[in-house]
């Protein structure tokens, strides 16, 4: 069993930045590959980056270049750094606990954070 919690967001304008932290239980975090889920109002959740457990990440397109996914096992804490906000990364973010295959495909365990919410104005 792995229980996630995740904290960082607020507030912020439209350019700015926050890093997003989730951290994790138990002894087996750094055999996990982590993922970074947000939901919009109305929208389907979507899978916003994922580090798999030897650190090979990988970016949904819509945010390449702006948001970055780390791990510290020490800390058993995976974050997400935002950079150059847009207000259509508003969104409720969560982060997960699953695998992957070959690297390129996350699959999610049923592991999840509460969520916290982010919020960028224009």
């Amino acid at each position: 069993q792995v229980q996630l919690v995740e904290s960082g967001g607020g507030l912020v304008q439209s350019g700015g930045s926050l890093r997003l932290s989730c951290a994790a239980s138990g002894s087996a975090f750094r055999f996990f590959a982590m993922g970074w889920y947000r939901q919009a109002p109305g929208k389907q959740r979507e899978l916003v980056a994922f580090i798999t457990s030897d650190d090979n990440t990988n970016y949904v397109d819509s945010v390449k270049g702006r948001f970055f996914i780390s791990r510290d096992n020490a800390k058993n804490t995976v974050y997400l750094q935002m950079i150059s906000l847009k207000p259509e990364d508003t969104a409720v973010y969560s982060c997960n606990a699953g695998r992957t295959e070959y690297s390129v495909t996350y699959i999610p365990y049923d592991y999840w954070g509460q969520g916290t919410q982010v919020t960028v104005s224009s």
